[in-house]
């Protein structure tokens, strides 16, 4: 990408996307075609093609997207899956269509089946059963990985897909009903501590653990492979570090500095055992994280106290 490269970035105002826009701006680049969803519905077909065919793109990094947690994945499963492969088809067509020169398209780690071994390696795609709870979302993503793999080898394209791990940061969606469990667990023990609560109750056993990547790392991948990376095969994007989720709430109770109990409820579900990248094929490539979690949870931590009430 060329400092004056015409960029969009579809879902710029969210956790993804404004970290992308941040370090595209802090590198030099000004050239940005950007759209809010009251400006650009990318659900409707004729105003995508209508925007690509007026502003004409050399270069996009699809983030837009319906995500959420277990809760609003096991409540709105149509919603998950037809927005998703609505936005996509739109996008990654009309970037065919007007010859983008190259396109980053944002899948996730609930891609790989439920019981994938671990660490989770790119083949490990399609080769067992997902996770029930999130399945509609990653059908949608899977659908998206492979129309971009299609017309990569039908017409040439060069669009690449990326795997990231769980995110958490500035912009994140903290609303209790339908954000991660990381930024749900920040809102959670802000809340008890703020209302001095003598103890919080956690779904599940605790026991599941996960991976967790700063989304400014996640940013510096996504750019350092949209300049390095031209392959259609799938690549992930971690820390290849896991913890239990009881361990991350321990972490997360300690940085709010709340005094109370913690109570799991083991009738909620636990979601997907245990879910780690193998993130040997990004650091081959001369990529690795720099934010520690500690350190990636308290900045996360001072960003909600800055924007929420």
């Amino acid at each position: 990408m060329e400092k004056n490269s015409k960029i969009y970035i579809a879902g710029h105002k969210g956790l993804v996307g404004s970290a992308i826009l941040r370090l595209l701006k802090k590198e030099g680049y000004t050239n940005f075609v950007l759209r809010t969803h009251a400006e650009l519905d990318l659900l409707d077909q004729k105003a995508v093609a209508d925007f690509f065919q007026k502003e004409k793109p050399g270069y996009v990094f699809l983030a837009a997207a319906r995500v959420g947690g277990i809760m609003a994945n096991k409540t709105y499963p149509a919603d998950f899956i037809y927005e998703n492969l609505q936005v996509q088809n739109n996008v990654i067509h009309n970037a065919y269509i007007h010859k983008v020169k190259k396109l980053l398209f944002l899948g996730s780690s609930c891609i790989y089946p439920k019981m994938s071994p671990q660490p989770i390696k790119e083949e490990y795609l399609l080769t067992g059963a997902l996770e029930q709870t999130n399945e509609a979302y990653a059908i949608a993503k899977i659908a998206g990985i492979r129309m971009a793999q299609s017309y990569n080898r039908q017409y040439g394209t060069n669009f690449i897909s990326v795997m990231p791990t769980n995110l958490y940061g500035p912009n994140d969606n903290f609303d209790l009903e339908s954000s991660h469990v990381l930024p749900a667990l920040i809102r959670k023990f802000h809340n008890a501590k703020k209302e001095g609560r003598p103890d919080i109750e956690l779904w599940g056993t605790g026991a599941a653990k996960r991976e967790f990547l700063h989304v400014d790392d996640l940013a510096e991948a996504v750019v350092f492979l949209m300049k390095n990376y031209n392959d259609s095969e799938i690549i992930n994007i971690g820390t290849g570090v896991d913890l239990s989720i009881k361990e991350l709430a321990e972490i997360i109770k300690k940085i709010v500095r709340f005094e109370g109990e913690i109570r799991w409820d083991p009738t909620k579900p636990d979601g997907t055992p245990r879910k780690v990248l193998d993130i040997s094929k990004i650091n081959n490539l001369g990529w690795k994280h720099e934010i520690g979690l500690e350190e990636g949870i308290r900045l996360a931590y001072k960003w909600f106290l800055e924007n929420f009430k």
